[in-house]
């Protein structure tokens, strides 16, 4: 088995325990009595150490190599979701969702860097826009297995079974230690500075900020979509629907990247991609019809799905050598601060001016990235 497709099994089953647990997380502290507050506190304690985390993490993928970060970050995410089985109260959930955010940051930056490092950096897009495939798969299956083992069999064994879960990827990186990348050499960790001097770069810091742009394209759809959906008044299975159409064109578009990138350059697929967008965005709130919104949203989700393997992939063939780890992990930090403020700064905006505004917004926002992805080095 190739050695991207090993890494791809193991991200997937990382990232369906990491998603499910947001589910079970939430919904059980409904059933424990907690407020709207602290479900938002809740959740977001998944991201908050991230974003602290993130850039320390990618200096120790450079420092000690690939295989302890994401050993030990599985293991961190395992002992947070055996936390509420052991101890099922609310004060648990929120011990849980820090060790679930701590031990998936060291594992997830650890893995992009262990993907960028396999073969030549023409095979990068290739191996990315694979790797990608296993967020894309563990996106959809988390929750929905979440539902299932909360039906079945409650929230405390849901916890349980996805620690049991958790415990197959350790089990198959001990069996792939061949895969993990050596440590970065001494003397480009000597050379090593404050992180946010990456950002000095011109075309690195070009990369990471479109990096962010396009993060927030991504959150303000699928946080805007379901409050647009009740304001025309579809159902929640519609609306779900509507959200499923996204992401399965997202898993498509993934697998016909490494072609396209044959064929173009890959700035040029994703400004591509960003002005499609951009267009699609305008349109959206003049629609209603659900047949017409199922087809913007798949559109939408070729057009968005592009950006996560394609800017990975870009940040880290910009990297300085010995410092990709740490350049992985100062995206993740900037991609992390967009997943606090973008649905707190939407929310605002939305109240004030209404649903429309915020995906005209959206839209300009996507314009100001393709312009970006277009700009030389």
């Amino acid at each position: 088995m190739r050695p991207i497709v090993v890494i791809t099994l193991i991200t997937l089953l990382v990232q369906t325990v990491h998603m499910g647990s947001r589910v079970v997380a939430s919904l059980f502290a409904i059933d424990l009595g907690a407020n709207p507050l602290q479900i938002g506190a809740l959740i977001s304690f998944y991201s908050v150490f991230p974003l602290l985390l993130s850039i320390y993490s990618g200096v120790l993928s450079d420092r000690l190599g690939s295989y302890r970060p994401m050993v030990i970050g599985t293991g961190v995410l395992g002992l947070g979701l055996a936390t509420p089985f052991v101890w099922p109260h609310l004060a648990a959930l929120y011990a849980s969702a820090v060790l679930i955010g701590i031990g998936f940051i060291f594992f997830n930056v650890s893995a992009q860097n262990l993907a960028g490092s396999l073969g030549a950096e023409q095979e990068r897009t290739r191996n990315f826009a694979t790797l990608s495939l296993g967020y894309g798969g563990g996106h959809m299956l988390g929750p929905f297995i979440a539902g299932v083992l909360i039906d079945y069999q409650g929230f405390s064994m849901a916890y349980l079974a996805f620690a049991a879960l958790a415990a197959v990827p350790v089990a198959m990186l001990a069996a792939n230690r061949g895969l993990a990348i050596a440590p970065a050499p001494a003397a480009a960790a000597a050379k090593r500075r404050n992180a946010f001097s990456l950002l000095k770069v011109a075309p690195l810091r070009r990369a990471i900020v479109l990096s962010g742009l396009v993060t927030t394209g991504w959150d303000l759809y699928t946080f805007y979509v379901p409050i647009y959906g009740h304001s025309i008044g579809l159902s929640a299975s519609t609306i779900g629907t509507v959200l499923a159409a996204f992401a399965v064109a997202t898993l498509i578009v993934r697998m016909a990247l490494p072609a396209l990138i044959r064929r173009f350059s890959v700035e040029r697929v994703l400004a591509a991609a960003m002005f499609a967008g951009c267009a699609l965005f305008v349109v959206f709130p003049f629609v209603s019809l659900v047949p017409l919104l199922l087809a913007l949203s798949f559109c939408i989700g070729l057009a968005l799905g592009c950006s996560q393997p394609l800017t990975i992939n870009l940040a880290y063939n910009r990297s300085p050598p010995g410092r990709s780890g740490e350049v992985v992990g100062l995206r993740l930090s900037i991609n992390n601060i967009m997943h606090i403020g973008v649905p707190i700064a939407a929310g605002a905006v939305g109240a004030a001016l209404g649903v429309a505004p915020v995906f005209w917004a959206n839209a300009a926002i996507l314009a100001a990235s393709g312009r970006l992805a277009r700009s030389r080095d």
